[in-house]
């Protein structure tokens, strides 16, 4: 083990890949810049963005969507696949030498140590998935559900966040509902009336997001698991938007289950998620995809992550991606995306033609904001922002502008499309 967490550590590993990664040959990409002291808080936050390989003169606000990589991430990854196919025939399978071949099989539990720490749990409660939806559906086929069992969602739920609950309805005759979300929600007491407003006594699974992909509303999830747990309904939490954009920490929410997408607020490669399930029920969740240790006991997490041959590469990134998130900090990182999203939220409040459709409660934002400019549809303005100032969020829909923003971004970059939606009145 030590020799296989050592490997892309080595120097050599990395001279021998240099020649061939073309976004930048010349540079080392390293934690250790991130170490240095600046006196100057916007300072550190410039050479953060330096990390990043995004091209000079663009400006990147889809994090909601997809994060952007650092080059310290995309070398690790980018010199295990490199290595491999070098030296594949001295690397022997099972001797634990090199890197993994594959994965699909094997633990993981230094990774899963490290994001057990970040989100609060025991490892073994701790699964690596695809993605959220992955992690919604291990959660989902793995219940014992019965005709006429209630599943509760939302009107407000990514299509990964309902896909299993209603397949599930259509396939074992369970009841499929949704609560009536506020637009805008900025009471959190609303929410929590709008959720149990729709309970009755045969909900079995309350499904829904800490954090709305479309609003970037933060969910009163505490309250609502600790509601639940009363009633005896299993909670299940849409955490895609959340690990990396604020702080999780599942024991003290409640839940029963959780899952994340790790490629966009943690910036981890595509294809890394995480799914939680509390070691007080997770012997009653049946395994989806079954391998060798489909029925191990000691270890659920392990269990629930057999899912054959895939690409360690991308594991070897992740765990970059966790190493980077560490090395900046998760105060120094989430209370950055914060400040960002405060600023953003606080320039579009004082302009009379922007309405927000996001909170605008700040105890229920983030880095998240959802808005609509009078006079322009959603993707005309996307395409204005980036024609005129070369900036890129995501159009929502017909008429919403969905606005992310992540430590690699600046103020300036948030006052030019300040600027710009300001012209538009």
């Amino acid at each position: 083990m030590n020799q296989r967490r050592n490997f892309l550590k080595r120097g050599s590993i990395a001279a021998l890949a240099a020649p061939l990664i073309s976004f930048d040959s010349n540079k080392k990409w390293s934690l250790e810049v991130l170490r240095v002291p600046f006196a100057n808080t916007e300072d550190y936050w410039r050479m953060i963005r330096k990390q990043f390989p995004l091209k000079e003169g663009q400006t990147y606000f889809n994090n909601g969507t997809m994060g952007p990589s650092s080059g310290y991430v995309l070398d690790t990854m980018i010199n295990h696949m490199l290595h491999f196919n070098k030296e594949a025939a001295t690397i022997d399978y099972k001797d634990g030498s090199g890197p993994e071949l594959l994965s699909g099989y094997f633990p993981y539990k230094e990774l899963r140590s490290k994001l057990a720490d970040i989100i609060n749990c025991d490892y073994k409660e701790l699964s690596l998935v695809q993605n959220a939806t992955f992690g919604m559906n291990y959660v989902g086929m793995g219940l014992d559900l019965k005709a006429g069992d209630e599943l509760l969602n939302t009107d407000q739920e990514h299509g990964g966040g309902f896909g299993a609950w209603q397949l599930l309805a259509k396939r074992k005759g369970c009841v499929y509902k949704q609560a009536k979300m506020p637009i805008p929600a900025n009471d959190p007491q609303e929410i929590f009336d709008a959720i149990f407003k729709a309970v009755t006594r045969k909900t079995k699974v309350i499904a829904i997001p800490h954090i709305v992909s479309v609003y970037g509303t933060i969910m009163p999830v505490k309250a609502i698991c600790a509601e639940a747990r009363k009633r005896g309904i299993f909670t299940v939490l849409d955490g895609a938007q959340c690990v990396g954009q604020i702080k999780v920490d599942v024991k003290d929410i409640g839940c029963d289950a959780y899952y994340s997408s790790l490629h966009k607020w943690m910036l981890a490669p595509a294809g890394n998620g995480i799914l939680y399930i509390n070691n007080e029920v997770v012997s009653s969740i049946w395994s989806t995809v079954a391998s060798y240790n489909w029925d191990n006991q000691e270890d659920h997490g392990f269990r629930l992550m057999q899912n054959g041959t895939g690409n360690p590469a991308l594991l070897a990134g992740f765990d970059a991606a966790v190493d980077f998130f560490n090395t900046v900090g998760e105060d120094r990182w989430v209370n950055r995306i914060k400040e960002l999203g405060a600023h953003l939220r606080k320039g579009l409040k004082e302009m009379p033609h922007v309405t927000i459709h996001s909170s605008t409660n700040e105890a229920m934002a983030a880095g998240l904001t959802t808005y609509a400019v009078a006079g322009i549809n959603g993707p005309d303005l996307q395409k204005t922002l980036w024609e005129r100032e070369r900036l890129q969020p995501r159009s929502v829909g017909t008429e919403l502008l969905r606005h992310s923003v992540h430590i690699y971004n600046s103020k300036e970059e948030i006052d030019k499309a300040l600027q710009v939606i300001r012209s538009l009145a």
